[in-house]
Order: C-alpha cells, then structure tokens, then sequence
C-alpha cells in the first residue's frame, strides 16, 4: 500500500480559501510520486466571500470552506474534523487566505490569533506520532498555535508575518521562492511559494521540493 498524505483546504481562491495553484501543484507532485492523498477541509462558514475579479469582498454573499474547496479536488474530499493522523502518513497544508481566514484568524488577529479547533486536534496528532508536515505560503504562521515555539519556519522574507512568527515564539528562517527549510527534529517542512512566486513556475520548484522532502521523512 503507498503512503497516505492527508492535504488541508480552506476553501477555494486565494483571497478567500486555500490558493488555487499551491493546491494543484501538490495534487500534482503527490500523484507524480505515487503517494496516495486525500483532502480535507473545515465544515464552516467562510470567514467574507471575496470578488477575485474585483479584489473586494462580496457583501451579502456565504460560502461554506468544505463546499468550496471541493471544487479543487473534484470533489473527492472530507470534513476536517474526520482527519485522524493514525491512517495518514504525513499532511500538508497549501497557503491562501483562508489560512488566515478560516483556519484561524490571524489577518484579524496578528499575533494574537486563535486557530481553529478541529485544525489544531489533527496536526498534534501528526506532531505528536512525529509524522511530517509541510506547509507553505502563508500557513507557516500557525506552526507556533499549532505545534508550540521553538520550531524554524519560513515564509521567505516578509518582515511583518516573519515578525508575528517571532512574537509567538517561532523561529523564523529568511529563504528564497525556491527553496525549503526544514525543522529536522519536528519533521516539519515549509516553502514561501506565492509569498514570493512572481509566476507558477516560480511556485513550482519549491513546493515539489517541500513534497519530495515530506516523502523523504516518511522514510525516517
């Protein structure tokens, strides 16, 4: 039987939910490796539904995150609170707003934010069986809430993010587009991606590396 990787959405487009390239390009790599994956998602009311044409929030409009991200994986996926580490491999959890939006609410909070419940009983399952765990974009802020302090993440440069890191007793770790940077001890494994990609491509090479990286722990 291959390896499982579990993968968590928070909807669909990047200002609202989980970005819709970081998703596909670790469907893809996941499947160019043969590991087998399975997503999931919050059942949960979005926190704003936002015109990405317009780049401003619909108003009066509701979305549901699981609904929505069901559109990135051809409807092939579960609710959140259904995630039990004990049958997966190792997770990950591609970046977007609805990082900092639905899983928790860090674009309102900062560095005082909460993350949601049923996110957080997954990855201490993960944490805890010391199973790997990648994370890019933004959702390497949610290492410190999630894991506890101590632990080297990287969302490539930005220096208020990367100060919010810190102040929650992260260890923040500059690094380029594409590379990654790994937390041996914790088996934890992130990369910017659209925190800096300029183009998918961009995207791309590091967010392969961080998957190819994430099976090489499996192993371990």
């Amino acid at each position: 039987m291959s390896k499982q990787v579990a993968v968590i959405l928070s909807g669909c487009g990047v200002q609202d939910g989980a970005e819709i390239h970081e998703t596909t390009l670790t469907l893809l790599r996941l499947d160019q490796l043969g590991l087998g994956y399975r997503c999931f998602a919050p059942d949960i009311e979005q926190h704003h539904v936002v015109d990405h044409r317009r780049g401003a929030v619909a108003e009066g409009e509701h979305r549901n995150a699981l609904t929505e991200s069901a559109r990135l994986c051809r409807g092939e996926i579960s609710p959140l609170d259904e995630l039990e580490a004990d049958d997966f491999d190792a997770v990950i959890l591609p970046g977007g707003f609805g990082v900092a939006k639905n899983l928790s609410n860090f674009a309102q909070a900062g560095d005082g934010m909460q993350v949601l419940d049923e996110l957080s009983e997954a990855l201490s399952g993960f944490h805890e069986a010391r199973k790997p765990i990648g994370l890019m974009c933004i959702s390497p802020v949610l290492v410190p809430r999630l894991l506890g302090p101590g632990i080297a993440v990287t969302v490539g440069h930005d220096p208020g993010v990367a100060g919010a890191i810190s102040a929650m007793g992260g260890l923040h770790r500059s690094c380029g587009v594409g590379d990654i940077v790994v937390d041996f001890e914790n088996r934890v494994v992130t990369t910017p991606a659209y925190m800096l990609a300029t183009r998918i491509s961009e995207a791309a090479t590091g967010i392969f590396k961080l998957v190819d990286r994430v099976d090489e722990l499996m192993d371990l």
